[in-house]
């Protein structure tokens, strides 16, 4: 099974994917932005974000097919992905190879997440970047709303949104 954990930067999907990988039963974490990262090395094309290269979408999901095949189990990824295309290329890609995929939402609060967003310290040069993507994140909502399993973790520590999101795939 693929747990797929979308939301806006901050919301808090890599501390939860640990979270989750450490209760839920033979689960590893796959990081897609090491794909956009190899990806960086070959395409000339200049982009914005990386998921707007064709190939990252069959990429990321070839890589999560592969990883499954070979190592079993589930597998969680921690990725925002705000283009609803985008998304559902990736999903068409894990479930016509016969993946069940799980898609959960992290919400936070707008004004909770910029302060959250300003209160990470540890990588001050990301602050502006993750703050100039919240509106593009309240665009996506009503798609996002609609396509995920919603988890508010404006006020809730990861440990419990991980008992929550565990609690709903029945694998606790």
């Amino acid at each position: 099974m693929i747990v797929w954990l979308n939301g806006t930067f901050g919301a808090g999907k890599t501390t939860t994917a640990g979270e989750l990988a450490g209760i839920l039963p033979d689960t590893r974490i796959f990081d897609s932005e090491h794909v956009g990262y190899m990806l960086r090395h070959v395409m000339t094309e200049p982009v914005e974000n990386f998921q707007d290269w064709a190939p990252w979408r069959p990429l990321v999901a070839r890589t999560a097919v592969e990883i499954v095949r070979s190592a079993g189990g589930n597998l969680v990824i921690p990725q925002t992905v705000l283009n609803e295309d985008y998304l559902q290329e990736i999903f068409t890609g894990l479930r016509d190879e016969g993946l069940e995929v799980r898609h959960f939402l992290l919400h936070v609060e707008k004004n909770a997440l910029v302060d959250r967003i300003k209160g990470d310290l540890d990588d001050p040069g990301a602050q502006e970047w993750r703050l100039n993507h919240v509106d593009r994140y309240q665009a996506a909502l009503p798609w996002l709303r609609d396509a995920a399993e919603v988890i508010d973790t404006t006020d809730v520590p990861a440990p419990e949104v991980a008992r929550k999101i565990a609690a709903r795939l029945g694998l606790n």
